[in-house]
């Protein structure tokens, strides 16, 4: 595989070369030191992959010629995380980790015990920098596919804005009495489902603090399960990435 691999927007008809963003050209060739001649793996985000070489190092406009191209299907299972905004960067790591394993979706939510509370301009910025993150982590570890990064809004537009999936499991990371475990949910869903896994799953993670009772309602009578990741008390960033871990393991099976 070769070490440099670079992003472009997806397209609507095949392609025989490849124009990198001026940003994308100035990472390859400035920072990776990227010549002609250079292998090159370019993606979309959406499950296409060109092997390429590169046909002009410009860095403000590189030019890749492309050797061949592959379509890759979406990994069965697709998992949306929601999750209530952390306070500083924690969510970056978030994305990070949540790109990494996989995850076809990420919501910020703010909840009522969300510290964070942020204007349009600056909703807008943070949504940018999470996409930037996310790109970053798709590059690092190699997954042709980009999480979807919803606008920031509250608990209860998102609930309003989710449609109805009755393929779709409904969680809720829960430190709350009644809580039960993953295998136990997952375990009554096959044998109401003929032995079938979810289609998909959405997973919501509360903030530092957890999510109110009165919240806890909402989304149970809204059709989330609380679930219990075991007996300590996680952080948000770590109970997000054990909750997308041990699910993408369920579903993947």
């Amino acid at each position: 595989m070769p070490d440099f691999r670079v992003f472009h927007p997806p397209l609507a008809s095949p392609a025989t070369e490849l124009r990198l963003s001026a940003e994308e050209s100035h990472h390859l060739v400035t920072v990776n030191r990227a010549r002609a001649g250079d292998p090159v793996m370019a993606f979309d985000g959406t499950g296409t992959e060109w092997t390429c070489t590169v046909a002009d190092a410009n860095r403000r406009e590189a030019v890749l010629r492309v050797d061949s191209t592959r379509a890759h299907a979406r990994p069965v299972g697709a998992i949306t995380l929601a999750q209530s905004l952390p306070k500083g960067g924690v969510m970056d790591d978030i994305v990070r980790h949540a790109t990494e394993l996989g995850t076809a979706a990420i919501e910020p939510i703010i909840s009522t015990r969300t510290q964070v509370h942020l204007d349009g301009n600056r909703s807008d910025k943070k949504t940018d920098k999470w996409r930037t993150t996310a790109l970053e982590a798709a590059k690092q570890c190699g997954t042709p596919f980009l999480p979807e990064i919803g606008p920031v809004r509250t608990l209860t537009d998102f609930l309003a804005a989710t449609p109805t999936n009755p393929g779709a499991l409904r969680l809720i990371a829960s430190l709350h009495p009644g809580a039960r475990p993953l295998k136990t949910v997952l375990a009554d869903w096959r044998a109401s489902h003929d032995g079938a896994s979810p289609s998909a799953a959405v997973w919501l993670v509360g903030p530092e603090g957890d999510f109110t009772p009165e919240e806890i309602a909402t989304l149970t009578a809204a059709g989330y399960q609380p679930v219990t990741l075991g007996p300590l008390v996680l952080r948000c960033d770590t109970a997000a990435t054990c909750a997308l871990s041990i699910l993408r393991h369920e579903l993947a099976g």
